[in-house]
């Protein structure tokens, strides 16, 4: 055990991590003390806490000092010091609340917090109006006028009317960000304190929940600020948990017949809210405000407000969101999840349309994906009265700027088609161009998902549509000869083979290429726009290239091909693969190369060992050519290829194809399982 002298250097250092290894070594140390050593130091704490020439970091371990002493406190019988020590803190906790020093303010919280846990609600009792004054002056607050900046320098020119408008945009916006970014002096800690006063008096807190408290609280949960809505959240949070916890007493401040109601429909717009911050607070108290119901019948009263909300962040982008959702519906509803789906079926149809319509791109997504589950998830008499609405809000969603939007939106569509073919039919002429559109577009997973989405269409309506989509793909395979190679703009070097590094480190360092381009959302690779709201609104996206358009065909073929009734016609397409992939005239011919080798074995599965054998002489170029280029993804690609058509076909037909198509190919195959066995 350190020696308390010891035990004070670190409590009052200047680093945190002292001052926190100061406090374990404290409530070590006061364990095993007797009733004269705790007078002692609490008279410590109280000289450095009073001493207006300390810094914050002494005055932030002594309030760490004085939760340690209370925490010990506790169980034992107090004297006319203790209780003067009791009194003493209290006020002095309650004046740095408005503390320029925001650690300051919360540890004042936590000892109050303490205080409330080892001397009951009669602290909160005595602090409530202090507090709740403090959260109402704070609730509002000015911001600089940042059109005074601006507006100085344009008084001269008043004509100037479009730098006029600049500057109000420009004030309008920062205000903007200032509400909902910055801090709101005390406000935040104020609620912090709330919470650790909360959770210290317990179910004791109950008298307090009444209706003047929660419109307070409810303030905060609509505040413009994002951090205090946060916090809003958890302050609810822990009064669930003190209005519920007390299971023999028949009042439950939060039954339906109490505050029930008004608590789920906070906790609905905190589900929905633009920050993911906000979504995962409201997510954490709406799992503990549902599990606090033993009664299944009051607990699914709040049902049609909450599990639409719930089961849209399953699919929410933020990982925090997603998961902790996906273990809240399977604790709340079970087994029981595509039940309660179509029991309130109208609720969750309402909520994904109107979420398609949010500004928040993840959200639009996650929108999407909830509306195509329902296409495959649930019962089909349930859903097929909206498939018509849910079908109309897709279409809507594929004119989206974000392009994981409108991959979500393809996908959706594939499932509805496949799985209401009859009451699809109608708006197939409008999908067919939109399902194209994605299959040629500039991302990958946009491309592959259209693949699966034409396929659905090809699996609803059979032979049929594969007749419509055919043309699409044979053209999109054969018009990479109109792929316009770079060249061009570096032609002023010699051509030749030595040239192509030059050529490729001057398109690297090419100022065009790095310069002006799309913005993307933080921690997400969608773009930084808002929703579109029609074809005239794709203004960020760039024209579709031959390459992707033939790249997209790759994976419709494949995709196609695991349909045994087209195997025949898919045969007769597969030399265009090969002809498609012998262009290499543009530098991103690799990527079609990649997709190549990654689909023929998928191609393999699906037209059958016998037939493949027939046309695998065709592709041994293209699988060699991606093995030994430069291109890292490419390359892989080859030798992963190389290794499942050795498993499908079997290593010694696959040696002896190699062999007999080109010896010096089979070396370069022995090498690369020496690598990669």
């Amino acid at each position: 055990m350190e020696k308390l002298e010891d035990t004070y250097k670190l409590l009052f250092s200047a680093k945190k991590l002292d001052r926190d290894q100061g406090m374990n070594h404290l409530m070590k140390y006061l364990k095993e003390a007797s009733i004269e050593t705790i007078h002692s130091v609490q008279k410590i704490l109280l000289e450095v806490l009073n001493n207006p020439e300390s810094g914050w970091e002494p005055k932030h371990g002594a309030l760490l000092g004085a939760k340690a002493v209370i925490i010990q406190l506790k169980g034992h019988v107090f004297d006319d010091v203790v209780l003067t020590f009791l009194v003493i803190i209290h006020k002095l906790c309650l004046g740095f609340l408005t503390d320029n020093e925001v650690r300051i303010r919360l540890a004042s919280g936590e000892v109050l917090g303490s205080l409330c846990q080892l001397r009951g609600p009669e602290i909160y009792n005595e602090s409530k109006d202090y507090l709740v004054q403090l959260i109402k002056e704070n609730m509002e607050r000015d911001v600089m006028d940042t059109s005074d900046v601006f507006t100085s320098d344009i008084e001269s020119d008043s004509s100037d009317t479009p730098n006029q408008q600049r500057v109000q945009r420009l004030s309008s916006d920062a205000a903007q960000i200032f509400h909902d970014t910055a801090g709101w002096k005390c406000l935040e800690t104020s609620m912090k304190c709330l919470q650790f006063m909360v959770d210290g008096c317990g179910e004791n807190f109950k008298p307090f929940i009444t209706n003047e408290f929660l419109e307070l609280l409810f303030k905060t949960l609509s505040h413009t600020n994002r951090f205090v809505r946060e916090t809003g959240y958890y302050v609810l949070a822990s009064l669930v948990s003190c209005g519920t916890s007390c299971k023999d007493n028949a009042y439950n401040a939060f039954a339906p017949e109490n505050f029930g109601h008004q608590i789920s429909a906070q906790l609905g717009i905190g589900l929905s809210d633009n920050w993911s911050q906000v979504r995962l607070a409201s997510s954490e108290c709406a799992r503990k405000f549902l599990l606090s119901f033993e009664n299944e019948e009051e607990r699914e009263v709040f049902f049609p407000v909450l599990l639409p909300k719930m089961c849209l962040n399953r699919y929410y982008i933020a990982d925090g969101v997603r998961i902790y959702s996906q273990e809240s519906w399977r604790r709340i509803v079970k087994e029981n999840g595509r039940m309660f789906v179509k029991k309130y079926i109208d609720n969750f149809v309402q909520h994904y349309i109107s979420q398609t319509k949010a500004d928040n791109h993840a959200v639009r997504e996650a929108a999407c994906a909830c509306i195509a589950e329902l296409a495959s998830k649930v019962d089909q008499e349930a859903t097929k009265h909206f498939v018509t609405q849910l079908l109309q809000t897709l279409l809507d969603c594929f004119c989206d700027d974000s392009w994981p939007v409108r991959d979500a939106a393809c996908l959706a569509c594939g499932n509805f088609v496949l799985c209401f073919p009859n009451e699809s039919k109608a708006v197939l002429e409008k999908l067919y161009p939109l399902f194209f559109t994605n299959l040629k577009d500039g991302i990958p997973s946009v491309r592959q998902g259209a693949a699966g989405a034409l396929a659905n269409v090809v699996k609803a309506y059979g032979l049929e549509a594969y007749l419509t989509i055919k043309p699409q793909v044979v053209a999109g395979l054969k018009g990479i000869k109109d792929q316009p190679s770079e060249s061009e703009k570096y032609g002023r070097l010699d051509k030749g083979p030595a040239t192509f590094g030059v050529v490729k480190k001057l398109r690297d360092n090419d100022m065009e290429l790095h310069t002006n381009q799309q913005m993307y959302s933080c921690g997400s690779l969608a773009p930084k726009m808002g929703r579109g709201g029609g074809c005239s609104d794709h203004k960020f996206r760039k024209p579709s290239e031959p390459w992707e358009f033939a790249d997209g065909c790759v994976h419709l073929v494949v995709e196609l091909s695991q349909i045994n009734e087209l195997t025949s016609h898919i045969c007769e397409i597969i030399p265009l693969l090969h002809e498609a992939a012998n262009y290499r005239h543009y530098t991103h011919h690799v990527c079609l190369l990649e997709s190549l080798c990654k689909q023929l074995p998928n191609l393999c599965k699906g037209i059958g060992k016998q037939r493949f054998k027939q046309y695998l002489e065709l592709f041994l170029d293209d699988i060699f050519y991606s093995l030994t280029c430069e291109n890292i993804l490419a390359s892989s690609a080859g030798s992963q290829c190389l290794t499942l058509l050795s498993n499908m076909l079997g290593p010694n037909i696959l040696r002896a194809r190699i062999e007999n198509f080109n010896p010096r190919y089979l070396e370069l195959m022995d090498k690369d399982m020496i690598i990669n066995p």
